[in-house]
């Protein structure tokens, strides 16, 4: 694609925003500036924006009275878009061109700025759906699941809350990383589609006890790489769930920040406990875990052995309805706004 002249951009902009915290109804569509680029930032129209969980924790205010994910206090973290104009110091970029990525706040608009070491080019078998429901689920796939929880081929992996938009990328990523068995917690509802995916045991978190299960039905009654979003009330499952030299990485606290470590097992078996949440790691290493991902996926994402599943979308100004989708839990995969 050749370059061309950076558009004409308006000043203002539709996007949603909150004045307090609170339940979904906080939400208001509203007319802001149109962010100003900065010399590393590319400027993009946003075609659809992912919803995440850390927006619905955003607007509750499980992050502070300042929160912001070091770019804007807008919501939304992840997009797919036009690339309208571009900083000083961009290069590889073109206006015109296609891409995908994490932002740091302001997804949720008809324009966000984003840091070029984040943004990828979409690939020309993704439409913009699909492209705005790449990056933060799979990024944080892969960093969970390969890069911290150096999962191997032939190794058993137990993913928690297996229905959401992390979750599904999780599943997708263990099945094509050769993982020996695939298990998986989630509502009953949506164990035939997870089997259907390809997973080896679907455990429905609502009638039977993981840890049970995975003891009476798993060869060695144990797992090696167990990726959690629920946190407290897990532990100490998690943890007699694990086979020597297992890794537990926590990606969430869904279901509470507090719970029971069996530091004796802890020592006995090896284990390994990690955390990690983009919000707190620095930009260069976000920009890292986006290259990583890129690096190990994209020609699978061009390819379409690994895609985004999405459950639906919904306009901007109805992302009321998609926070409430996403708290009832209603959602298999992605849900997607369309400015």
């Amino acid at each position: 694609m050749t370059d061309m002249e950076p558009r004409v951009i308006p000043s203002t902009m539709q996007a949603i925003d909150f004045e307090s915290f609170g339940d979904p109804s906080v939400l208001r569509h509203v007319t802001v500036a149109t962010p100003e680029i900065r010399p590393n930032d590319l400027l993009v129209q946003v075609r659809a924006a992912g919803v995440n969980r850390a927006d619905l924790n955003q607007r509750q205010g499980k992050y502070g009275k300042s929160a912001s994910f070091g770019d804007s206090s807008l919501l939304g973290l992840e997009i797919a878009g036009e690339v309208v104009a571009m900083g000083a110091a961009v290069t590889g970029f073109s206006i015109g061109e296609r891409v995908m990525g994490i932002v740091g706040g302001g997804a949720y608009a008809q324009y966000a700025r984003i840091d070029a070491g984040m943004a990828i080019p979409v690939p020309d078998t993704l439409d913009d759906v699909e492209a705005a429901a790449v990056t933060e689920a799979f990024v944080t796939a892969h960093q969970a699941l390969i890069h911290l929880g150096k999962l191997a081929p032939g190794e058993k992996v137990l993913i928690h809350g297996a229905g959401g938009g992390v979750g599904s990328s999780l599943v997708q990523l263990a099945l094509l990383a050769g993982a020996g068995k695939v298990i998986t917690t989630s509502s009953r509802s949506k164990r035939e589609r997870l089997l259907g995916m390809g997973v080896h045991l679907a455990i429905d978190y609502q009638s039977e006890d993981f840890q049970e299960v995975i003891a009476g039905q798993v060869e060695g009654g144990s797992v090696d790489v167990i990726i959690d979003i629920l946190g407290g009330p897990y532990l100490e499952r998690n943890i007699r769930s694990l086979s020597a030299g297992g890794r537990l990485i926590q990606i969430g606290t869904q279901g509470g920040a507090s719970g029971t470590l069996p530091v004796d097992l802890v020592l006995q078996r090896r284990l390994r406990i990690e955390g990690t949440v983009m919000k707190s790691v620095t930009q260069e290493e976000k920009r890292n875990m986006t290259e990583r991902f890129r690096s190990r996926w994209i020609a699978d994402i061009r390819s379409k052995k690994l895609r985004p599943i999405i459950d639906r979308t919904f306009a901007l100004a109805d992302a009321e309805k998609a926070h409430r989708a996403m708290e009832n839990s209603e959602n298999f995969g992605k849900l997607v706004l369309i400015p």
